[in-house]
């Protein structure tokens, strides 16, 4: 079975979302492939970096904040 990259790159976003915390940061502890495409698409921090958290960038953030309301409301 051929999974949406797009759609669970969405669903990562907002998983993300749920783990907000310090402002902007979130838990990294997820898909390795899709974490590096949000960071290729300019939504988190760099995932390789030695934290146990990445950081939303703006754009990010708010994406994220949308898709989870769209997913889990």
């Amino acid at each position: 079975m051929k999974l949406n990259d797009q759609k669970v790159d969405d669903t990562v976003l907002a998983v993300l979302w749920l783990t907000l915390h310090d402002g902007g940061r979130a838990w990294k502890t997820l898909d390795w492939e899709a974490m590096d495409r949000l960071y290729q698409k300019g939504l988190i921090s760099n995932p390789a970096a030695k934290a146990k958290s990445v950081e939303f960038t703006e754009e990010g953030l708010m994406k994220a904040e949308l898709i989870a309301r769209q997913i889990f409301t």
